[in-house]
C-alpha cells in the first residue's frame, strides 16, 4: 500500500519540476487520497491485529 503512495508522490515531484499545471495538481490529489486511505487502513489493521487471535 505504501508503494502506491510513494509512486504517486514521485509523480507529483516530477510534475512539479515541469511546472505546477494540471498534471501536478492531479497527481497531488491522487497522492493525497491514497495517503489518507492507506493511513486509515493501517490504523484499522493495527487495531484489529491485537484483537484477532490465530
Amino acid at each position: 500500500m505504501l508503494r502506491y503512495a510513494v509512486i504517486f508522490f514521485v509523480i507529483a515531484l516530477v510534475a512539479a519540476i515541469f511546472g505546477f499545471g494540471g498534471i501536478a495538481h492531479g497527481a497531488e490529489g491522487i497522492a493525497r487520497i491514497l495517503f489518507v486511505g492507506f493511513l486509515i487502513l493501517a490504523v484499522v489493521s493495527l487495531i484489529f491485529r491485537g484483537r484477532v487471535q490465530a
